[in-house]
């Protein structure tokens, strides 16, 4: 076991966890409603400015709790923001508010005075 808590301290400022869970139920899963399209919107949002090996982390998760028929549950880390109901159509909304139009607000959410 290596313990590499501070390297990654240091390199990642945030992480959007994308849900992509799969299963086989009655019930909704990311899988069945656009999950990989919405990773994929993510990556394509960071690498159009530049920033897909940057401070902002890109990770598939396992379910979220955020189960819906209407989209995929994505979570912004460390911040602590949650949002249902995501579709690759948000993506770009979601990703300026939380890190600015071009992705140059990691430490807080653009929206709330991360970018000028």
């Amino acid at each position: 076991m290596n313990r590499r808590t501070e390297q990654q301290r240091d390199r990642i400022g945030a992480q959007v966890l994308v849900c992509t869970n799969d299963r086989d139920s009655e019930y909704a899963c990311c899988a069945d409603v656009g999950a990989d399209e919405v990773v994929a919107a993510v990556e394509s949002w960071l690498r159009d400015r530049n920033a897909f090996w940057s401070p902002i982390a890109v990770t598939e998760t396992a379910c979220l709790g955020l189960c819906s028929e209407d989209g995929t549950a994505v979570a912004i880390q460390p911040r602590d923001e949650w949002y249902a109901d995501v579709t690759p159509a948000d993506i770009p909304d979601l990703l300026e508010r939380e890190f600015g139009p071009e992705a140059e607000s990691i430490d807080e959410r653009a929206v709330d005075g991360g970018v000028p």
